[in-house]
């Protein structure tokens, strides 16, 4: 199965870039070994639109262009469930075991996710009730699915 990031927003050269890649590279040494065929991440730029909902649904389109079909598609949204690692670990080891092609996890802009958007998905998730920037999101993100990897596979990098 392979993972896919689909994020509004470019993440810029820093801190949360280093530790981006730092996550997605420790995903790659470790995803093969478990039947994860990669980690792909595609930044889509922010709308121009003037209106909130014109910019949701372009962004939305963008979104939904690059989903396979047959993905799971996974909200990263602040009204998604939070849930534990090991139980995100579950999903991607179920969908990886029912041979799904793609997991696709989408990160909206600063108006979030369209309501179509969320529909499609087959699981929304949030990182606490706080809101956070994007960037933080995909650095969050990037670090569960390496801590997912290494629940799948027994590591003892997951403790609790």
């Amino acid at each position: 199965m392979r993972l896919v990031v689909i994020a509004i927003g470019r993440l810029k050269q820093g801190p949360e870039r280093e530790l981006a890649d730092r996550y997605r590279g420790r995903f790659d040494d470790i995803g093969r070994k478990l039947g994860f065929r990669g980690l792909d991440i595609h930044e889509i730029p922010e709308s121009r639109a003037r209106e909130t909902e014109r910019r949701i649904s372009d962004e939305a389109a963008a979104i939904l262009a690059l989903v396979p079909e047959g993905s799971a598609l996974v909200a990263l949204d602040e009204t998604g469930k939070n849930i534990d690692s090991a139980t995100f670990a579950g999903h991607l080891g179920r969908w990886r075991d029912e041979s799904v092609a793609s997991t696709i996890f989408v990160i909206g802009g600063a108006d979030g996710l369209s309501p179509e958007l969320r529909r499609k998905a087959k699981l929304s998730v949030a990182f606490g009730a706080a809101t956070w920037p994007h960037q933080i999101v995909r650095v969050m993100l990037l670090e569960q699915i390496y801590r997912a990897a290494t629940i799948l596979a027994g590591h003892p990098y997951h403790r609790g």
